[in-house]
């Protein structure tokens, strides 16, 4: 009898998928939580996921195993780096070479049997990676965001928005790949379509301040907003601030916010949508999380905090979607106050800031992900 191996039953038997991602200081939190926001989605959907992360520091690891995955932890090497071929920008964050990578990798691989698909999101890796990892698996899929770069793979992501966002893989993926492009595929969690279902009116006034720089902030991009704010002298608007468990500042901006009559301090919270609707103006970077802000039409104002979230900031800001900062060691707290001031005072602006973020950004990026994941027929050339 032959197996049946076509998409829906293959996750009718229980697709195995493994993600290759990292999260560091250097890396971020942004590659590990939108895989795992995938992973909980195909999980849903009856799939066997796990994941292999190397251990890095200010990594997310152990959040990975409490979200209830396997995770494989890939060692350190204290080896000298060989010569990177590939001349990939950001090979140095990858703690060993990528042979070294590779290596370990299909070690685990080959552990698990039959692979039906390796997501890989790391801007550490490329092609020749990838390319060694096909004979342990039947498909590959690669989040991006960068397009620096060239692919092996047959389903590639990229969830961000650009003047040619439709073009640029045009040239680094093979002609049969896939391409899931712009917001409309952005990865959030299900409780930010379910927010925006209930989403309140937001009036012409500015109660609500949510302050958020991801999962690490390693410049203290907060503690900038924070005495901003505070210069304001605008004790009636709440200041709600979140921080990451391995935000290496978070005791002294508990402090701060402890001595501030109107601020509320959090810590890795998993209400992150609820603030988000409570709000009436945020202050963030301009990473992952623009997408969850737009979702629910959130004003913001951004400042850059990685070289790849410069060219996305510009454009949204074109687009009058966010308010453009620049890179964060060239904003100062006067900037950071007169752009809050600004806003404060500009209810048309954010307005429309808010329903060109809503048009953009629907919530439900991660189930079109899953859908087209269990459509690809890995046999067929795309048309």
């Amino acid at each position: 009898m032959v197996e049946d191996r076509s998409p829906c039953a293959t996750f009718q038997n229980q697709m195995k998928i493994i993600f290759r991602t990292d999260s560091s200081m250097d890396i971020g939190t942004g590659h590990v939580m939108r895989c795992l926001t995938l992973a909980e989605a195909l999980h849903n959907k009856g799939a066997k996921v796990s994941f292999i992360c190397r251990d890095l520091r200010g990594n997310l690891n152990d959040f990975v195993e409490r979200k209830g995955f396997t995770l494989y932890r890939l060692l350190n090497s204290a080896k000298q780096f060989r010569h990177d071929e590939q001349n990939i920008a950001h090979a140095q964050r990858l703690g060993v070479d990528w042979q070294t990578d590779a290596e370990q990798t299909k070690s685990i691989l080959a552990e698990n049997g039959y692979v039906d698909w390796l997501i890989i999101d790391n801007y550490s890796l490329g092609k020749n990676w990838e390319t060694r990892m096909r004979p342990y698996v039947k498909g590959l899929m690669v989040i991006d965001d960068l397009a620096d770069r060239f692919h092996d793979c047959d389903l590639l992501l990229d969830q961000n928005f650009y003047e040619n966002f439709e073009t640029r893989y045009d040239e680094l993926v093979p002609y049969n790949c896939r391409k899931l492009l712009g917001p409309k595929y952005a990865l959030l969690r299900p409780e930010f379509a379910e927010t925006r279902k209930n989403l309140k009116q937001r009036n012409c006034k500015v109660n609500r301040i949510l302050v958020s720089f991801g999962g690490n902030d390693p410049t203290d991009e907060t503690t900038k907003s924070l005495k901003a704010i505070m210069s304001l002298n605008r004790p009636d608007i709440a200041v709600d601030v979140v921080v990451g468990s391995s935000n290496p500042h978070k005791e002294k901006i508990e402090r701060i916010c402890s001595a501030m009559t109107n601020a509320s301090f959090y810590c890795q919270i998993n209400n992150m949508a609820q603030l988000m609707a409570d709000a009436d103006l945020s202050i963030g970077a301009g990473g992952a999380t623009t997408w969850e802000r737009c979702c629910l039409g959130l004003p913001s104002i951004v400042m850059t905090l990685a070289e790849n979230q410069r060219e996305l900031a510009n454009h949204l800001e074109k687009e009058g979607i966010v308010m453009h900062l620049g890179w964060h060691k060239e904003v100062s707290e006067k900037d950071m106050w007169y752009a809050v001031e600004n806003l404060l005072t500009d209810s048309d602006k954010r307005k429309k800031m808010s329903l060109k973020g809503k048009e953009m950004v629907d919530g439900m990026g991660a189930k079109k992900v899953v859908e087209k994941i269990m459509k690809v027929n890995l046999n067929e050339t795309a048309s």
